[in-house]
Parts: structure tokens; C-alpha cells; sequence
């Protein structure tokens, strides 16, 4: 029971999953089942493929014969980073992991959710699986029992500079693994050991270059990236859904998506965007209106949104290959006998990635911010109360309505347009200068996450708003016609937070709503 050599199917305690299997080994994965593993829909299992297997177990044999033969490996028999040229003594080898993890257990700030460490395992496991680190099959069963039976390793979120990997915070994994630190379990917090003792396993003995291969890679701000992308397209959908309930709202022109338009200028996603605004308004009666052309925040909005929606193309593009990819140093390749030196644990692609999707990101955030502008205030909304108020005639001068939603949608706004300074420029020489040109891919990978956060809040402010507009339009126009698919929208939304005729605290409704979109959940598409 306590061979660490047994089989790692074993899930007796794990939480039932609602989905099938990723298999891991010998085959692409997608951001997709990174999610779907994040968000404990899925779990994972090792490939049953021979032939992958084989070779997992021979880069760990080439490299064991390797150091047999007296050769030299970088991080295996000599010193980290900057003291490679110090050989380490034969007897000190197999101590030398332990060392790695143990000095870099210096990480600071909040410690990453429940969701992103299972990112971060699984993003390490599926690179550690490719078959060029010499690690052992064992190694990545208990990478796999610490995904499927939730033992969360608590992972500081700062302290790394993106190359030589995430070492830092990959070291909370490893620690984990051989039974060090702190992991939650079960809904508390227990000493890793404890973890592996309550599970019948004992903890994993690290083989010369098993610490390194865990920590020297990109796991963290892969893993991250994966969670952002699949938060931004939400964010694209819900975004456009809100253009056209406040095309309704602010009784616009729904021509102004007329599918020649994006015809004429041919990108791809701003058509995407289009035709979403263009279906949830089918039926609607384009009339004269108030103005000839509505405002650029409405007229505009695909071209706004389409710009995140092409981004989303070239950014999943880098991070899947990101994900699939050998990046710690040095790698092992048993079938041609050789140990390369190199740098594939920089996160230069991931650092960039998440620089741009965090401008795409946050002018959606401002998008929203100036339909909302345009929604609360009397003199641009073509006849509804000012702030959105629904009060009776006798309290509508006591009554404030969306006032203080709409102020705090601005501070949202301003505090994510300020976070999109791009963190790859910001390259530190670190390290005894060893380290002297770093990606800084997981502060930008953070820096996006913020980004998120911060459109989520917005995007629920604004589909309260949008909701309460379109109310009120109703009732200023009692035979208006609300399309089925936002008519359907706004009685989701009305169950969870009911019409505003008298001021209320929303600061409850907000959290509601915006959990539910951090969660890809507002939205159900595939149900329209």
C-alpha cells in the first residue's frame, strides 16, 4: 500500500466528477480540459499507451546511466543558476532536490485559489508527461493523486520572475509531493505528510533532477493563462449580449449591425461579435430613433469586442503550445543520447500573450463603462429616469437609483485600464546576473487575472443596469418587443436580483452576479 511504485488509478475519496477522464501522455491537451480539471469537472489519468510509457521510464534509466558514466548534467551533480560551476559531490546528489525546493520556499501574497493550483498541477503534469525531463512514471502518479484527490498545495502567488521558470511557486509543489508545507485537504489545512499518510501513500522520494524538472518550468503562468482565456471569451459573449439589451434600453438602431457592414471590413471577429448583437436582436423594429447614428459605445461595439475576439484566436494558439510543450532545463532525450542546455523554461509567450489579452480586457471594461454612462444619464438616454431610478413619481426625488453602481463602474474601469502597462518590458537581472533577461510572464499572468476580476465587476453592474433600462423602456413604451433571447437574459437576471423601485444595498446581488461570470456562467449559450 505504501509502494510508491503502485498503480495511481486508485481515487477512493476523490470527489466524484461529473465528466470523463483527461488522459495525459502522448497526445495534444486543450485550454479547455485544463479548465474542465481546474474547475473539478474532470479528472486525470496517466495514458495506458506502452510505447509513451516506455519512454517515460527510459529518459529516467538514461539519465540515472548517464550520471554512472561520471557525465556532468547542470542542476543534477552541480550547483542552480549562477553556481553550475560548482560540482556536487556523488554522495550529495540525491540531497540536492530537497535543497532546491526548500530555499526557494520564500513566496509571498495571497496564495492562489482552489482553481488555479489545479491549473498549475496539471499544466506541470501534461509538460512533465511530454517525455523529455527524465522523470519517473512514479512522479507523475503522484502529480496525478494530488490533482484527483484535491491535495491543494498552498501557492504563494508572488516571487517569481518567469524564467528560470516559476521556481518559486513550483516549489510548493514539490514540497507537497515529498511530503513538506502545508496542503489543503478536505476543506482544511494539513501538513503534507499527514496528507499522504490519510491516503495510505508515503511521500515521494525526488531522483537527481525530479526537483528541478518540477519547479524549472512554466506551469504557473501557463495554468493561469488557461483560466484568463477562458474568462475573457466569456466576457466577450456576455459583452455583446449587453450591447444589444442596451441597444434596447436606450431605444437604438439595430441596423448599425447589419452583416454587410463586417463584410466590407473582414475581420473575423468583430463579424463574430456582430452576428451575436444581430441574433440576440433579431425581430427587433429598426425605426427612425432618436438619432440618426447612436453613440460610438453602441455603434462601434464589435469593433471594440472584435479586437478580444481575434486577440483570443493567436493567444490560445500560444498558449496550447505552451501547454504541450517540454519547458524545464535541461532536457533528456533517451532516443538520441543526449542531455540539451537550454532555455525553454522562458515565458516570453505566455508574458505577451497575457499583456495583450489585458488591453483587450480592459477595453471591454470601458466599453461598458460608456454604455452605462450613456444609460443613467437623462440627457443621452432618450427618456428614461435619471440613474435608472424606478421609484413612484411622489419618492423619485429621494431615490438614486444606479447613481452609486455607475461611480463605482468607473473606479472598476480606471483601476483595470491602469493595470495594462505590460509586464514583459520590466525584465530584471536577478540571480548574479545568471538570470539577466526574465519574461515576468506570471506577473503578467496576474496582472490579467486582476484585469478580469475587475471587468467581471463592471460587466455585473452593468447587466443590473442594463436589465433595470430595459424595465423602465418597457414601461415607457408599453407595446416595446424585447427579443426572446434577451427576454430570456433578463429573467435570469431578475430572479437573482429583482427590479429597483426603491434604493437598495446591490453590493449582495453584485457578488452574485459577478461570481457567476467569473465562472463562465451567466451566459448559457449552447441552451439558447
Amino acid at each position: 500500500m505504501n509502494d510508491q511504485n503502485e498503480s495511481p488509478n486508485r481515487l477512493t475519496d476523490a470527489r466524484p466528477f461529473q465528466e470523463e477522464v483527461v488522459i495525459i501522455g502522448g497526445r495534444q491537451i486543450t485550454i479547455e480540459e485544463i479548465v474542465s480539471i481546474a474547475l473539478m469537472k474532470r479528472s486525470v489519468a496517466l495514458s495506458s499507451n506502452s510505447a509513451w510509457r516506455a519512454r517515460i521510464e527510459r529518459g529516467a534509466a538514461f539519465l540515472r546511466a548517464h550520471l554512472e558514466q561520471g557525465r556532468t548534467v547542470y542542476g543534477v551533480n552541480t550547483g542552480y543558476g549562477d553556481a553550475c560551476i560548482v560540482d556536487v559531490p556523488d554522495d550529495l546528489v540525491t540531497a540536492l532536490p530537497l535543497q532546491l525546493l526548500r530555499y526557494h520556499g520564500c513566496g509571498m501574497g495571497e496564495h492562489l485559489s482552489d482553481a488555479q493550483t489545479l491549473a498549475v498541477m496539471a499544466a506541470r503534469l501534461n509538460s512533465l508527461a511530454y517525455g523529455f525531463s527524465g522523470v519517473r512514471t512514479v512522479l507523475l502518479e503522484r502529480l496525478t493523486d494530488l490533482i484527483n484527490h484535491q491535495v491543494l498545495p498552498r501557492i504563494p502567488s508572488e516571487g517569481s520572475v518567469g524564467a528560470s521558470g516559476d521556481l518559486t511557486p513550483l516549489s510548493y509543489v514539490a514540497a507537497a509531493l515529498v511530503g513538506e508545507r502545508q496542503v489543503k485537504f478536505r476543506g482544511s489545512l494539513h501538513e503534507a505528510c499527514d496528507a499522504w499518510k490519510i491516503l495510505g501513500r508515503s511521500p515521494l522520494e525526488l531522483a537527481p533532477k525530479e526537483g528541478l524538472a518540477l519547479m524549472n518550468g512554466t506551469a504557473m503562468m501557463t495554468g493561469l493563462a488557461c483560466l484568463a482565456f477562458a474568462r475573457a471569451t466569456h466576457l466577450t459573449r456576455l459583452a455583446s449580449r449587453l450591447t444589444a439589451l442596451s441597444t434596447v434600453a436606450l431605444d437604438g438602431r439595430a441596423a448599425h449591425f447589419d452583416a454587410l457592414l463586417f463584410e466590407v471590413k473582414p475581420h473575423l471577429g468583430q463579424a463574430e461579435a456582430a452576428a451575436w448583437i444581430r441574433a440576440d436582436l433579431a425581430g427587433r423594429e429598426d425605426t427612425a430613433g432618436h438619432r440618426l447614428q447612436d453613440r460610438y459605445s453602441i455603434r462601434c461595439a464589435p469593433h471594440v469586442i472584435g479586437v478580444a475576439r481575434d486577440a483570443l484566436s493567436w493567444i490560445r494558439r500560444d498558449v496550447e503550445n505552451e501547454l504541450n510543450s517540454a519547458n524545464d532545463n535541461p532536457l533528456i532525450d533517451p532516443d538520441t543520447g543526449r542531455v540539451l542546455h537550454g532555455g525553454n523554461f522562458y515565458g516570453g509567450h505566455i508574458a505577451f500573450a497575457m499583456d495583450a489579452l489585458k488591453v483587450a480586457v480592459a477595453n471591454l471594461a470601458d466599453l461598458m463603462d460608456r454604455q452605462m454612462a450613456l444609460l443613467v444619464d437623462d440627457k443621452f438616454n432618450n427618456g428614461l429616469p435619471r440613474n435608472l431610478s424606478g421609484a413612484s413619481a411622489a419618492r423619485a426625488s429621494i431615490n438614486h437609483g444606479f447613481k452609486a453602481v455607475q461611480i463605482s463602474m468607473s473606479a472598476w474601469t480606471a483601476e483595470a485600464l491602469k493595470l495594462t502597462m505590460p509586464a514583459s518590458v520590466f525584465s530584471r537581472s536577478t540571480e548574479s546576473h545568471n538570470q539577466d533577461k526574465v519574461s515576468m510572464g506570471t506577473i503578467a499572468a496576474r496582472d490579467c487575472i486582476r484585469v478580469l476580476e475587475l471587468t467581471e465587476q463592471v460587466a455585473a453592474g452593468h447587466t443590473l443596469a442594463t436589465v433595470q433600462a430595459v424595465r423602465l423602456r418597457m414601461r415607457v413604451n408599453d407595446s416595446l418587443i424585447v427579443p426572446k433571447p434577451l427576454n430570456a437574459f433578463m429573467t435570469n437576471v431578475t430572479a437573482q436580483s429583482p427590479y429597483v423601485d426603491e434604493d437598495r444595498a446591490l453590493e449582495s446581488d453584485l457578488r452574485v452576479l459577478t461570481a457567476q461570470i467569473a465562472a463562465c456562467a451567466l451566459i448559457d449559450v449552447e441552451a439558447e
